[in-house]
């Protein structure tokens, strides 16, 4: 069968081993594509939208390649060739936006880090830019809101709602999070845009049910 159907792409989870974690933090992601849908609208969208996305994280407390990294961040801006959350046919592009309070060698840890939880959607990197990075994670019921401000990329969310966001009423969390070590919540990305340099495309995705929202932990 040509594509997965949701039930399968959502027990690919992230699973580690049950060693203390050395590093801890929060997660926001959203991305062109709706990850909270159902499968008709999945399979209608797959190559043909869904190939951009903005990945954020802030470093509660930890070390990483021997760096101190409490309360800095990193995000990445993705380019892919394909719908984010299937099988990759080609190579993606990644924009890296390091935290500017980073001394330079944890840039560069943050910059490693970003790499290992990104794997290879973050396997070439056309461009590092030093900007102030903030992820605000509002404390409600559903865990769904929170404010991404990174350069020219930015993020906002709310927490869906299955009143007023249900479309078939067959949704679920069709694709799993972009990358490892994470427990997240779908989310519905109020705004979600890229203005800057480094990739081909610049967007405003305004509306989409196409985020998430969590912890990582890296161990």
């Amino acid at each position: 069968m040509r594509y997965l159907f949701c039930a399968a792409l959502a027990l690919i989870l992230l699973a580690g081993p049950t060693t203390a974690a050395e590093l801890t933090g929060k997660y926001i992601e959203a991305r062109t594509t709706d990850v909270w849908s159902g499968p008709c609208f999945i399979n209608a969208d797959i190559n043909v939208g869904g190939k951009n996305a903005v990945i954020g994280w802030k470093v509660d407390k930890g070390s990483f390649d021997k760096q101190k990294l409490d309360g800095l961040s990193v995000v990445a801006v993705i380019e892919a060739e394909a719908t984010l959350g299937v099988r990759q046919p080609g190579k993606s592009r990644a924009v890296l936006i390091v935290d500017k309070r980073a001394t330079a060698a944890q840039k560069e840890a943050l910059v490693k880090l970003a790499r290992k939880q990104g794997g290879d959607l973050i396997g070439t990197v056309v461009s590092v830019q030093s900007d102030k990075v903030n992820l605000e994670i509002c404390e409600c019921e559903e865990g769904g809101c929170a404010k991404l401000n990174a350069g020219k990329a930015k993020i906002e969310t709310r927490c869906l709602s299955a009143k007023h966001d249900k479309i078939c009423g067959n949704e679920s969390a069709c694709y799993p999070p972009l990358t490892k070590g994470v427990k997240v919540t779908p989310a519905l990305a109020v705004e979600h845009s890229y203005s800057g340099k480094g990739v081909s495309a610049t967007w405003s995705d305004a509306g989409r049910r196409g985020a998430y929202l969590g912890t990582f932990e890296v161990r």
